[in-house]
């Protein structure tokens, strides 16, 4: 017995290859672009690994739970860590990054999320990329939720670590993802004793045996089946166009935070200024005394096939992500949720005016 995802031909280095070179094209960059056969936390981690120590001061910038994360890795790595932390609510600015840079002159790392799914903000990383080339620093960015969604440019930015994913606005599969890596980067790694080698978290070992080889023969046996389906999402983007989809997404977002606010019932918006605030997904505060958590619970009730979730842990309790990404990135997803999340704000006795709701995401999406 066959079957389409079974049985397949090997894939070959060449594939492997071109597919690499796609996602290059994708992120607009000259730069050497890795990909690794698990999900984005394998670069994140392996990234901050292979460039930090315990001779780097690290500026780690904290805009929601994936920069805590880092900070901590950092640390790890034996790095002295400089947390630079804002409120969810908001974006991190480059004035604030240069404020740092004067107060502590040693930095040579900046660890920065481009746009947080889980807080729905996002970060002017062009504007903090000149603040980071101005102090000299290597430049590590986590664009997995912002790929697809906004403009990713590591080389006009002046990045040197790059990691993406395609589980969210690129729409594909959540088992590889890439990294793309300057040459000062790779430098860093050379000197580093401490980056992993003969590991899978190792990129001095992609660099070596595969970049520096020609990208003849790979590492291990590649994950199949994710690597076609990044090709396919790929190939579909690029279909589509990169400005489409991203526009969908910049529209997705619109719809829903001007829908958000003409639906009433104490619902608004999680990041304040709409400058800030992701394409990605939308995070709403809910009115007090109503569980995030609970209102979702309902919405989905009616429609499980909704992209709505309450914020993890103890966001749980007052924010709810609308997360209108990849195949959601939709007027049919945005009314759904609102339309669900009005009728679970009405059963809580609140007033809420759908219709309205309806028209505004419909006006601010055109």
């Amino acid at each position: 017995m066959t079957h389409p995802f079974l049985d397949l031909a090997p894939l070959s280095a060449a594939r492997f290859a071109s597919i690499e070179d796609r996602v290059a094209r994708l992120l607009s960059t000259e730069q050497d672009v890795v990909i690794m056969q698990g999900e984005a936390l394998l670069p994140l981690e392996g990234a901050i690994r292979a460039t930090a120590g315990p001779g780097t001061t690290a500026l780690n910038v904290i805009t929601g739970p994936y920069g805590q994360t880092f900070g901590d890795w950092l640390r790890d790595c034996g790095a002295t860590v400089i947390d630079l932390a804002v409120p969810f609510h908001t974006a991190v600015t480059a004035g604030q990054i240069r404020e740092a840079f004067a107060a502590h002159p040693e930095i040579d790392f900046v660890s920065l999320v481009h746009a947080e799914a889980a807080t729905g903000n996002t970060n002017p990383v062009a504007e903090i990329g000149e603040a980071v080339r101005e102090q000299g620093a290597l430049f590590s960015l986590d664009a997995v939720a912002s790929v697809g969604a906004e403009p990713v440019l590591p080389d006009a930015w002046g990045v040197d670590l790059c990691v993406i994913g395609a589980q969210k606005a690129m729409g594909g599969p959540a088992g590889v993802s890439a990294v793309s890596v300057s040459e000062r980067a790779w430098a860093r790694m050379a000197a580093n004793p401490r980056a992993p080698r003969r590991s899978y978290l190792s990129l001095l070992d992609w660099k070596e045996r595969w970049v520096d080889g020609g990208r003849k023969a790979l590492l291990h046996a590649p994950a199949q089946l994710e690597m076609l389906a990044l090709e396919a999402c790929v190939a579909r983007i690029e279909a589509e166009g990169p400005a489409t989809v991203m526009g969908r997404h910049a529209a997705a977002a619109a719809a829903t935070r001007a829908g958000a606010v003409a639906l009433g019932g104490g619902l608004e918006p999680y990041v304040h200024e709409a400058a800030e605030a992701a394409p990605v997904a939308t995070t709403l505060r809910v009115p007090s005394g109503v569980p995030a958590s609970e209102l979702v619970g309902r919405a989905l009730a009616m429609d499980p096939a909704l992209p709505l979730a309450a914020g993890g842990g103890a966001l749980a309790k007052e924010m709810i992500r609308v997360n209108h990404y990849g195949v959601d990135a939709t007027p049919g997803a945005v009314r759904g949720s609102l339309v669900a999340l009005g009728a679970a704000l009405a059963e809580k006795g609140l007033d809420v005016d759908v219709a309205g709701a309806l028209r505004a995401a419909e006006e601010a999406w055109a």
